[in-house]
This record gives C-alpha cells, structure tokens and sequence, in this order.
C-alpha cells in the first residue's frame, strides 16, 4: 500500500493575496522600490492603550487557558457592542471568541454544513469562502453581480440560485473586494428570501466601521427576530483595530449554533490567545477616537485614488462606500498590447507591473472576476502616489 495525501487538502487553492503580497515583501527586502497595493490590513500600528493592556496581561501572568468560547467579559463586551453598534442583541453565552476572523467562519460552516449542502456565495467575493465551504465537505454555488449592480447581487438572484441543497447565503458588507455596501432596503429583500427558502445568512461584517460618507452599515439580523434567528453575524478587531496579528475573531449567533461552533473549536484551537483576548477587551472598552481617526484618513486616501483612477485610460471602478479597496474593470487593458505582446490576461498584466514598474495588485480571478484587480488604500499617501503614477505609465505604454 503506498501512502496517499488527503484530497480535500490537495486540492485547497493557496491564497494568492498573501502569495503576491510575500513576493513584494520580498523584493523590497532585495532593495527593490516595490509599491504594494496588495495589503488586507492596516497600516496603522495597533493603539498603545491596546498593547498596553496585552503588556499587564503578561506582567500579572494572564498566560493560561481561558474557556473555549473566550474569558466572560471580552464576551460581554463584545455584547454590549452588538447592541449599540449594530443594533443587535445577544447574550454572552451566544457569543464565541476565535482566534481572527478566517477561524470564525471555519467554525460557522463546520457547525453548519453536511455534505454537498450548497452555499451560494456572491462574486465577487473574498477568495477564502469557497475554499472555506469545501473545507466542511459544502459546495460553492456562485452568483455574479457586474458593475452595472454596483457589484451587489438582488434577493431575485439569490432566490433563483436557491435548490433543495442550499443550506446558507455568504453576505459581505462592505465587501472584499469592491468596498459596495448593501442599503437597508436591499438587506430586506435578502432576509425576506432567506426566511421564505429558511436558509442561513453568514454576514461576514468585518469592515463594518469603515464606511465613508453618508453611507450606514446594517447588520441583517438586527432587522426581525424571523432573520436573527437565521444569521450567524462575523466580525472581528483586524480592521477597526488595526490588530490583524492579534488574531481575534468573533461570532454572534443562536444558543444553538455557538454551542456547536463552541464544541468545535475546543478539539481544534481550545481558546482564542489570552493575552490578546486582554488586548481585544481594551479595544472594546476603550476609547474610540483611533477607529474614527483612521477611518477618515482611509477615506482621504479613497477619494484620492478614484480620482486618479477615474483620470486614467483604460480602466475605470465604481468608487466604494467602504472596506479598504478599489475593485478595477481592466477588461479593456487585456485587448492592449505591451512591447508588441498582447496581455491577455489579468495575470500577465500584474506580472508586468511588478517586475517592470515595481507595483504589486492583486488579480482577481480567485475573487470571481478574470477582468478586475483590486487595489488596497491601506498604505500612505505617498506610496499609493508614487503606485498610481507607475500605474498611469504603464497604460500610457499600451497600444
């Protein structure tokens, strides 16, 4: 008998934001004058009352186990954020603490998945959902929103993607990556479709602070008890924290579902990082001038990249309401030629760009769209200059 390797695991695509987003970090430390535009996290360091809070955790020796679902006051605070942010209200004994916000869904589709039960899951899309569903033996079932939606898809193409296997619908709002967030009348229709087909909502809300302008976030299962008892509402401190390293994650949902998730997490990762989980509770509690702060510096530097963009030939984007992305049609720039080549595709474009004008995007082929690239706005002002000018060169240099 030869020794074989598991199926699932071998056929888990590797994450190519981190791949290109390593390659650039890569070059840099070669000395290259790289711009990345690859980045999912903040460039603001983490708040110093958070890391002070982590410094006394380890001083007064917080090093040990915690329970599973998280220690009872970072569950308590995260329910008291629940309720006056996103108008929800759960009790801590609904609330499971993970360690970041990929482990968090992992939970919710082990706890909620059998095999073959389908999961439709909007494109575009965060490249880790499908790979995610597979994971817990579910099947992807993708929905298409084009620029003419905004990139948002209708509680009529959820319904028509519906089957007797569907068993939940991925809503990410703001979204990874087209940075459009869902309106209240359209979270409406959604839930009314999700109650009427009685399958489940997994609101991944993570980019939930960083919204711009006059645009609100709403969180699906504050809208009826009908809803709420469908959605297992995601989040996390990465994003609005600046604490992508820390790790921690977190989930809302029925007694029901957070026991499972609860039972699950206990054989695989046993608690969320302690000290961290003392970091993440001084977050909560805390002052909040840092989240608003960086909030209104993204939204300069939004405003500053449509602008450039929008100025460009070529490409083009609707400008996003949230997250920290520029979603990109570069479906015109794969009928140019570069050097006498025609580029063909999005891969063959990012590959030019990195070795030839030293900037790195992100192709978005596994985020459902072959013609689009994102770029992140969570590097200064100056980089994402320096970036759209090296950017802007290249076009010039098609024909």
């Amino acid at each position: 008998m030869s020794l074989t390797l598991s199926r699932k695991a071998m056929a888990v695509k590797p994450s190519s934001t981190l791949a290109i987003t390593a390659k650039a970090k890569e070059m840099k430390a070669n000395g290259i004058d790289v711009v990345g535009f690859g980045a999912g996290e903040p460039d603001f360091n983490t708040p110093k009352n958070i890391c002070d809070a982590a410094v006394k955790a380890l001083d007064e020796g917080f090093t040990k186990y915690t329970p599973v679902a998280g220690m009872l006051e970072l569950r308590k605070a995260i329910c008291d954020k629940f309720l006056k942010f996103n108008n929800i209200k759960y009790e801590p004994d609904q609330i499971v603490v993970s360690n970041g916000g990929k482990h968090s869904l992992a939970n919710v589709f082990s706890a909620i998945l059998n095999p073959g039960d389908e999961v439709i899951i909007p494109a575009p899309y965060w490249l880790s959902y499908p790979e995610m569903v597979r994971l817990s033996d579910g099947v992807p079932v993708y929905i298409r929103a084009d620029k003419t939606q905004n990139y948002k898809v209708t509680a009529k193409q959820i319904e028509e993607a519906c089957t007797e296997k569907t068993k939940a619908f991925i809503l990410n709002s703001p979204n990874n990556p087209s940075g459009m967030v869902y309106t209240k009348e359209e979270l409406e229709a959604i839930a009314e479709v999700a109650i009427k087909k009685d399958i489940y909502v997994v609101a991944d809300e993570i980019y939930e602070y960083l919204i711009y302008g006059d645009e609100k976030h709403i969180s699906i299962a504050s809208l009826n008890d009908e809803i709420y008892k469908r959605t297992i509402t995601c989040s996390g401190l990465s994003k609005s924290y600046s604490m992508t390293g820390w790790r921690i994650g977190y989930t809302g949902s029925t007694k029901e579902i957070a026991k499972l998730m609860s039972s699950v997490q206990s054989h695989l990762a046993s608690n969320p990082n302690s000290i961290a989980q003392k970091a993440a509770y001084e977050a909560l509690i805390g002052p909040q001038d840092f989240v608003y702060d960086m909030k209104n510096e993204f939204e300069k530097r939004r405003d500053y990249m449509y602008e450039r963009i929008s100025g460009m030939k070529h490409i083009s984007a609707v400008k996003p309401q949230g997250a920290f992305y520029m979603f990109i049609d570069i479906s015109e720039v794969l009928n140019k030629s570069y050097k006498g080549q025609k580029i063909g595709s999005v891969d063959t474009m990012a590959s030019i760009l990195l070795e030839d004008y030293k900037v790195a995007v992100i192709p978005c082929n596994d985020f459902g769209f072959d013609d689009h690239i994102r770029l992140s706005y969570a590097i200064s002002i100056e980089q994402i200059k320096k970036g759209m000018d090296r950017i802007e060169n290249f076009l010039e240099d098609l024909s």
